[in-house]
């Protein structure tokens, strides 16, 4: 069995809004689940702006366990992307929600999560990412690479490709299944050994693309205790 982290308990609420990302936002919710296994302890759950279903990406809809009038205790706060990125930037009410959050929540997101963060000026001077692999429209001269439009939205963050960006307080992870490797660096943010993250990979079979990404992550300052 591995081992757990002397402070178990770890609390991930992942926000969840009209065309977010399927991907984005399933992806680390799945790996506690599966970490649930081994530490029951540990937990994910969806937040919306309200307390009502959320159509996200290609019409998907989830049930959002609480909504931002509740403010849940968590210890990390996690955006996804997708096309409602587009609309997020400018929510006044989820920007208040995440300045209202306390200092030593982390504040995470994948994909074109980041975008959020870099409008709010919370990127400034520091390093994050975004995805690297444009779609069609993006890829057109219509369009935009995301990595790029996070340079535009904020110039005064440095622009990494790492597949995670770890800047203490602020993660970014850059990839639409790239909430797989966030999943897994909350776990190691929270204190869980290698052993316990490698477990949770082998049980998902997914110990072979662990292994590729385990080691792309910029770290860029000391975690926040």
């Amino acid at each position: 069995m591995p081992t757990i982290p002397t402070i178990p308990g770890f609390r991930l609420g992942i926000y969840v809004f009209k065309d977010a990302e399927i991907m984005d936002y399933a992806a680390p919710h799945g790996v506690f689940s599966v970490a649930r296994r081994f530490d029951p302890e540990l937990e994910a759950f969806l937040i919306a702006d309200s307390a009502r279903p959320v159509q996200t990406q290609a019409g998907f809809t989830v049930l959002p366990n609480y909504s931002f009038n509740d403010r849940p205790a968590m210890d990390a706060f996690l955006i996804p992307g997708g096309f409602g990125t587009r609309q997020e930037i400018h929510n006044r009410r989820l920007h208040e929600f995440i300045r209202a959050l306390p200092e030593t929540t982390l504040l995470t997101s994948v994909c074109t999560g980041s975008w959020i963060y870099g409008k709010m000026g919370l990127l400034d001077g520091l390093p994050a990412t975004n995805r690297k692999e444009p779609d069609r429209l993006e890829a057109s001269g219509a369009g935009m690479v995301p990595i790029d439009r996070l340079a535009k939205i904020a110039p005064a963050c440095r622009i990494s490709r790492a597949r995670v960006v770890d800047a203490g307080r602020i993660i970014s992870a850059g990839g639409i299944a790239s909430g797989m490797e966030m999943g897994f660096h909350l776990l190691r943010r929270a204190g869980y050994p290698e052993e316990f993250i490698s477990e949770v990979a082998r049980v998902m079979e997914y110990q072979a693309a662990y292994a590729v990404y385990r080691d792309d992550i910029e770290v860029a300052a000391a975690p926040v205790s």
